[in-house]
């Protein structure tokens, strides 16, 4: 009896532990891993359309003008104290010959200048004193001009830049809209996020090249400036010294420096 008894009891115990072991929890799919695509300013830029290579090439012309301008729009290269000194001393002494030999040496704009007066002087022994003057005058306007010329290229960049970068905007924003009614699926978010990208990236070029560009002209525009009237004053400086020697000597100076020659 209980044998069977056991029996009996023995099923049902196992349908009562079966009973309470907790049922397996179904787990939700996992979503797709999207891929990773990790995007650099230099790739960025480089993805910006064509606009962004004539943006480079203008933005490395700038640092190149820059480096130049502070190379030669220096006061050693326009008036140094150095050949002033020695031109003053030589007029006194009216050694026009040695003069002469000295600002062919020299690379400062007024020792071209003064070299193109004597030059004038020589072979023209009967000009007047007027005349000379004409010559020193016209002289300093021309490097006075080429100063004022070389500087403006800076300010050439700094309004075309911005302009080139309001073009590479307008292309980016026309392919931004293209995107939205291209029957492309879920690339039409992509490549409208791809125009907005160029569009600022042009932007941003174009101002980030033209305002420094803009900075540096003003700089240099007003080294030059003050340059220019150092130039002024140096010549001022040589006239008076040769009007001195022609009002002092018996002789005019061209006749010396042709009996010189």
């Amino acid at each position: 009896m209980k044998k069977f008894f056991w029996l009996f009891l023995a099923p049902a115990s196992a349908s009562s532990l079966l009973a309470q072991t907790p049922a397996p929890v179904a787990t939700p799919p996992l979503a797709p891993e999207l891929p990773r695509t990790t995007t650099t300013m230099l790739h960025a830029m480089s993805q910006a359309g064509p606009v962004m290579v004539v943006l480079l090439i203008l933005s490395i012309i700038s640092v190149m003008l820059v480096i130049v301008y502070f190379l030669s729009i220096r006061r050693g290269a326009v008036v140094s104290h150095g050949f002033m000194a020695t031109a003053d001393a030589l007029l006194r002494k009216r050694d026009y010959l040695g003069l002469l030999a000295v600002s062919n040496r020299h690379g400062e704009a007024i020792a071209r200048v003064v070299q193109q007066v004597l030059d004038f002087t020589t072979k023209n022994p009967n000009a007047d004193f007027e005349q000379i003057r004409e010559i020193a005058q016209t002289e300093g306007t021309r490097v006075a001009s080429n100063l004022n010329n070389r500087v403006t290229y800076l300010a050439d960049i700094g309004m075309i830049a911005p302009l080139l970068g309001l073009l590479g905007t307008v292309i980016g924003i026309i392919r931004s809209f293209g995107a939205l009614g291209a029957d492309v699926g879920s690339q039409r978010y992509m490549q409208l996020s791809h125009g907005i990208s160029e569009a600022l990236f042009n932007t941003a070029a174009g101002l980030a090249i033209g305002i420094p560009a803009m900075i540096f002209y003003a700089f240099f525009r007003g080294r030059s400036q003050r340059l220019i009237s150092e130039l002024e004053s140096a010549v001022t400086h040589i006239l008076a010294l040769l009007s001195l020697q022609f009002a002092r000597g018996s002789e005019r100076t061209p006749a010396l420096l042709e009996s010189e020659f």
